[in-house]
Parts: structure tokens; C-alpha cells; sequence
């Protein structure tokens, strides 16, 4: 009965096709014109290459009060009938169409276009075609075009003379404005939604970040047999999803679907719906996700403490720890401190990512580093621990002969634990990266959570040395070895600062690495100055002030001219890789290519570990080129609005992330964080 009813109403507001005249507008010049709408057809070469497609555009431009409809036309009119008569063996991909709107007329939702408008038609050329191969081009286009009074069905004969030649693109002069048409169409979202079928009423959820603007958000369906189209939608934001609740069409069966989500005037995105449960809002901070994010959060954190710029501090506090030995009030005490000293650090960045992208910032894990001068002062850290572990001077909170008094042993120990915490940032490995991406779509009090549990990881090794007496007596006992052991553990962090001192080279270039090595050998003459004193037995006091005020005021000087981020850049490397971008993407997988993503930063050592051990490698290189598959890199190194909004798509919150999106796949395979070239060579297969 339903059904019935709404093919009335289509026909009560189709009445008034009798009151106008069916128009056919013969083609001149690949273009017609009518009474109330103008087609033409163009391409963006006229002379495409033998084997490789060329791009066509049904450019349509209704008159002013008049307007034509999408692919699926909503409660009333019709859609575009496009019949093509091509040469032997040319063909036509599928139609793409811009983003439509949502026009209510005598209370019926119709899916509009109130302007100038283009559908976009990839034409696949078959190879092995000689130049100057003649290939008229023939499009029969019938279509609907109103006012909200009147409807007129016309139709456009349109033809196209293309030759076969280079492929290069028409003159900037008269080439019609591909770039703004591809600009129109609904971004593909690559993760796909989730739609649950009940008793004629959808759920879905979609992904969307939670610091993305939306504007009059509407949901149309690409075929008419999933949702009304006239239903009522109620959309919620939870976290990094939006909740769209509506009404299921008569007859609808549970499968997959496509729509593409409005999210601002002609601005969407395409989904893809697949069937599955979808909670209520709210329903999604459950204690199972909150805890099984808190079990990733906590192994994340342990793994945390091999990196080679936080294991040096570790392991130099836990002998200190061993040497303490006997008071083991103390001792619990120390590791306590030690652990605040982590877990408040963790949750200053955590609450701080979280606020600034509750202010509409996109930003993730690690954010910090994308700010040079984050890196100087990380730098000037480790080159004071190096200096300290090196025997230049005592910090007696992580020097490994450390005989304290208990106060200066609880400050030392809480600050370690913060330096610990603060130089394991750039650091995201396995199991953290699910924890950290649930972090973003948990509420706010959960996500804080997710923060301290990486805290407590990193802390676990320390407290459970302090509490646990038989741990400590396995290790070794104490002696002038510590002292060696102690300038050996200054290898590694000697070259981390090497290290700093290179991501400042690649974020500012040579005027940058300049100025860090400049306020590095100014730190380390500060520190030679209070060594000097420490063995003299003097304090850093007054007799000193001008020894140090000199190098620190040389040391702002330099600062101040430090050169801001520059401009990220991909190196095509061994795999001819391409800068990451969304519309690249879109291109890649709409010419049925599979395509490798990898998102990286110069400051994540698992990312640059994976590069040079597996990624950049020529075995992967010959594989890729076999299955022909496309990379493009996305460099998170200086910050990327728009990286950020992806991995935010992702449920991700900072790098590494390997993607891999096989041949009309509709959502990507997700990579481990630590890859083989054995996993990569089998890609494509």
C-alpha cells in the first residue's frame, strides 16, 4: 500500500509534464541546448591515448528556477537515462555524480541539483590502437528537468569526436574545469559503515571526526529500495561517528548499500554500508571497550620501554634501585613517585590532544613534535642526560651512584619518570595504536583512562621492581661497574640526540640543523660549567650566575631564529612512490588500481625502522611493479590537516598505519605495525 502511495504522489507532481513539451535538442558540437536545460559533452582529451582512459563530462545547466535530479531522484521525478553508442570495444565506467540536494516540494523530499552540474564518465580506450584512430563518441541523454510547478522530460543527442594520440590534456585556455567537477564529487570514505536493518528501521554508523564541522547533515541512499527518501533522520555525534537513525524502505533486505552522506552544502562524502550491529549512542563506552583498550594501552606502554632513548633512564633507575636495597618503604616509595612522574605526563598530553581537537584542531598522538621547537627542547633534555650519563656533570636522579637523601630521591624520581614519558612520545608501537585510535571515540573520562593505562605500562618494569623484593636481588649487585655501565648508556642516548638533531635538519633544513647544533654546544658548556663546579664542591649559586647566563641568553638568541616547518616532500624511492592525498587515492582506485598507503613521520622510529627494513626495498619494489600497485605516502613529519582527518577516519591517532586497498575492495586491509618484506611481497596476490 505503501509502495502504491508513493508512486501517486510521483505521478501528482508528474501531472505537470502535460502542462510543457517534450524537448529534443540535437547535438552541435558535442553539445544541445533546449528550453530549460543546456548538455554538453566533453572531454578532458581529445586525443586519448591508446590503453588508458580519458575522462568525460555530461556538463548539465539548467536554467534559473529550473532543476535536475540525481541518480536516485527521491520521492518524485527521474533520473538521467544515459544510452551510449561507442566505437568497437570502447566502453564507459560507471556515472559519478556530484553531491545533490534535498528540495521539498508539496511535501515531497526530491534529490536535486539547483545549479550547473557535471557527471563525470571514465571512457576506457582499448590498447594497441594506432594514433590517429578516429573515435566518434555518441550519448543519448534523457532527463527530467522542473520547477516546483512544472516538469518537462527532454532529451539531448550529444556527439563527441575524439582521435587517438598523446593523452595530453586540452589547452589550459579551453580545457573545461575537470579539476573543479572532481572537486564536486562526494569524497570516498574508505572505512565502511555499519547499517542495522530492524523492523523497518536503519541504524547506521559512519565515521566521522569528532572535530569536523557539519553542516545540515542528509543521508541519500544510492538506490531507492534501502531508505525513504521522505523519511524522517535523526543524526547524533558520538565521538568520531555520527548515529543516523531513519526509517527502513518497504521491503528493504539487510545487505550492503551505497550513499553518499551530505556533510555542507556540496560537500559529501561516499559510504559504503555493510550490515552489522549498531549501538545506541552512548552505548559505544561500554566497560568491555574501555577495558580491552586499557589492556592495549597497558601492553603499548610496556613495549614502550626497549626504545633506545627511554630504556638507558630505565634501566639506570632500577640499579639505583638495587643499590637502595635495604629500605623498602623507600624503595616503594621511589617507584610510586617515579610512575606519577609517567602517568601525569601521559594524561597532560592525552587531556591536551583531546581539548585542542575538541576546538576543532586536527591533531593526534605525538602532536607536539610536529613543532620544532618541541624537537629543540627535547633535544636540549637528551643532551643533558647524555652529558649526566657521559660523566660530565651529576644528575643525581638518574646518575647510577646515587646516594640521596629521601626527598631529592622523590622529585628526582617523579621528574625521570616524566623525561621518561615525554622523550617516549614519538614512540607508537603495537597494541598502542588500536588503544590510542578507541581513545578518540570513547568519552572523554574513558579516553583519560586509555592515557594513564599507556602511563602505567611505561611505569609497570619500575613499580614492579619496587614492590617486588626478589626482582631486585636478581640483579646485579652493585659496584664500580655501575659507573661504566653508566657511560656505556650514554651511547644510546648520545644518539638519539644525533637523531633529534637530523628531524630538525629534515622539519627546518640546514638554518635549523645549525641552530640545534649551535644551542647544543651551548647547553653542553652550561653543563661543563656546573660539572665543574660540582667537583669543586661548589652549587650552581651566585659566583656562577654569569658563566651561565652568558651560554643560556646565546642560546634564546639562537632560538628566536629558528626557521618554522617546512613543507613536507616525498622521495619517489625504489617504489616511485606519490604524495598522499585523498583525491590521488580516489584516481588510483577509480582506474582499478591497488594501492599501498603508508603514513610515517621522520620522528617515529618504528615508521623509518619499517622503511629502510622492509618498505623501500628493491624485492618489494619488483613485487609491486608485477601487481602493479601504487603507493603513496602520507608524511605526518610537520603535521597535515588533511592526513589527520584520514587517520581520524581510521579510528588512528598518530603513525605508522599501513593500508592496503585490493582492486575494487570496499574498505582497506589494515597492515601490521611491524612489517616483513615477506607481507609486502604478497600483496596483489
Amino acid at each position: 500500500m505503501r509502495v502504491l502511495t508513493r508512486w501517486l504522489r510521483r505521478l501528482v507532481l508528474l501531472a505537470a509534464v502535460v502542462a510543457g513539451q517534450s524537448v529534443v535538442a540535437q547535438s552541435v558540437g558535442g553539445h544541445a541546448s533546449s528550453h530549460h536545460l543546456k548538455a554538453e559533452l566533453v572531454a578532458e582529451s581529445t586525443f586519448p591515448e591508446s590503453g588508458k582512459p580519458v575522462m568525460l563530462a555530461l556538463k548539465l545547466t539548467p536554467e534559473a528556477g529550473w532543476h535536475g535530479y540525481w541518480q536516485n531522484p527521491g520521492e518524485a521525478g527521474f533520473a538521467p537515462d544515459l544510452k551510449w553508442m561507442l566505437p568497437s570495444g570502447v566502453t564507459v565506467g560507471a556515472s559519478r555524480f556530484p553531491v545533490p540536494e534535498k528540495l521539498v516540494v508539496a511535501g515531497l523530499i526530491n534529490h536535486v541539483f539547483n545549479g550547473p552540474h557535471a557527471v563525470l564518465i571514465p571512457l576506457n580506450i582499448p590498447a594497441r590502437l594506432a594514433k590517429g584512430t578516429a573515435l566518434p563518441i555518441r550519448l543519448n541523454a534523457n532527463y527530467l528537468v522542473c520547477t516546483d510547478q512544472i516538469c518537462v522530460p527532454e532529451s539531448s543527442e550529444l556527439v563527441l569526436n575524439l582521435t587517438v594520440g598523446s593523452g595530453q590534456t586540452n589547452h589550459p585556455d579551453s580545457q573545461p574545469p575537470f579539476d573543479q567537477w572532481r572537486a564536486a564529487l562526494p569524497l570516498t570514505l574508505d572505512q565502511p559503515a555499519v547499517a542495522q536493518f530492524d523492523q523497518g528501521h536503519v541504524r547506521l554508523r559512519i565515521p566521522y571526526p569528532a572535530a569536523a564541522k557539519l553542516t545540515d547533515p542528509w543521508l541519500f541512499a544510492v538506490s531507492d529500495h534501502v531508505i525513504k527518501s521522505g523519511g524522517k533522520q535523526v543524526v547524533t555525534r558520538d565521538g568520531d561517528t555520527l548515529v543516523i537513525d531513519t526509517e527502513a524502505q518497504d521491503g528493504a533486505v539487510a545487505g550492503p548499500f551505497d550513499a553518499v552522506l551530505s556533510i555542507a552544502p556540496h560537500q559529501g562524502l561516499a559510504i559504503h554500508a555493510v550490515p552489522g550491529a549498531v549501538a545506541a549512542r552512548g552505548e559505544a563506552g561500554s566497560l568491555v571497550a574501555i577495558l580491552t583498550a586499557l589492556g592495549g594501552a597497558l601492553l603499548g606502554g610496556l613495549i614502550l620501554n626497549i626504545m633506545p632513548c627511554v630504556f638507558p633512564v630505565i634501566g639506570l633507575k632500577a640499579l639505583s634501585l638495587a643499590r637502595g636495597g635495604g629500605d623498602e618503604r623507600h624503595v616503594r616509595q621511589e617507584a610510586l613517585a617515579y610512575a606519577a612522574g609517567i602517568i601525569l605526563v601521559c594524561l597532560a598530553l592525552g587531556g591536551l590532544m583531546l581539548g585542542l581537537r575538541a576546538a576543532g584542531h586536527a591533531v593526534g598522538w605525538a602532536f607536539q613534535l610536529q613543532d620544532p621547537r618541541v624537537i629543540l627542547l627535547l633535544l636540549l633534555l637528551v643532551v643533558a642526560i647524555t652529558a649526566n650519563l657521559a660523566g660530565m656533570f651529576e644528575l643525581r636522579s638518574v646518575s647510577a651512584g646515587d646516594h640521596l637523601t629521601r626527598q631529592s630521591g622523590l622529585a628526582g624520581s617523579f621528574w625521570t619518570g616524566a623525561l621518561a614519558a615525554f622523550v617516549a612520545t614519538p614512540c607508537t608501537g603495537p597494541f598502542m595504536a588500536a588503544a590510542l585510535g578507541a581513545a578518540l571515540v570513547l568519552p572523554t573520562f574513558a579516553a583519560l583512562m586509555i592515557f594513564a593505562g599507556l602511563g602505567l605500562g611505561l611505569a609497570l618494569p619500575f613499580l614492579l621492581l619496587g614492590f617486588i623484593p626478589a626482582l631486585r636481588t636478581s640483579l646485579p649487585k652493585p659496584g664500580a661497574w655501575m659507573r661504566t655501565f653508566q657511560q656505556i648508556m650514554a651511547i644510546p642516548m648520545a644518539l638519539t640526540a644525533a637523531g633529534l638533531l637530523w628531524l630538525l635538519w629534515r622539519q627546518t633544513g640546514v638554518n635549523g640543523l645549525l641552530i640545534g647544533l649551535g644551542v647544543a654546544l651551548l647547553a653542553l658548556l652550561a653543563l661543563w660549567l656546573i660539572g665543574r663546579n660540582q667537583r669543586d664542591g661548589f652549587g650552581v649559586g651566585a659566583r656562577n650566575l654569569i658563566q651561565l647566563l652568558v651560554p643560556a641568553a646565546a642560546g634564546v638568541a639562537l632560538l628566536s631564529q629558528l626557521p618554522p616547518p617546512a613543507t613536507s616532500t616525498t622521495e619517489a624511492g625504489v617504489l616511485g612512490t606519490e604524495r598522499f592525498s585523498v583525491a590521488r587515492l580516489a584516481e588510483l582506485r577509480a582506474a582499478h588500481r591497488p594501492v599501498f598507503v603508508y603514513f610515517t613521520a621522520d620522528w617515529c622510529l618504528t615508521c623509518k625502522v619499517n622503511e629502510k627494513a622492509a618498505i623501500q626495498t628493491q624485492a618489494v619494489a619488483d613485487a609491486f611493479k608485477a601487481h602493479k600497485i601504487a603507493v603513496l605516502e602520507g608524511d605526518w613529519t610537520n603535521g597535515d590537516t588533511n592526513i589527520s582527518r584520514f587517520l581520524e577516519a581510521q579510528h588512528r591517532s598518530g603513525v605508522p598505519l599501513y593500508l592496503f586497498y585490493a582492486v575494487d575492495a570496499p574498505a582497506p586491509q589494515e597492515l601490521p605495525q611491524v612489517l616483513t618484506t615477506e607481507e609486502l611481497r604478497q600483496l596483489g596476490h
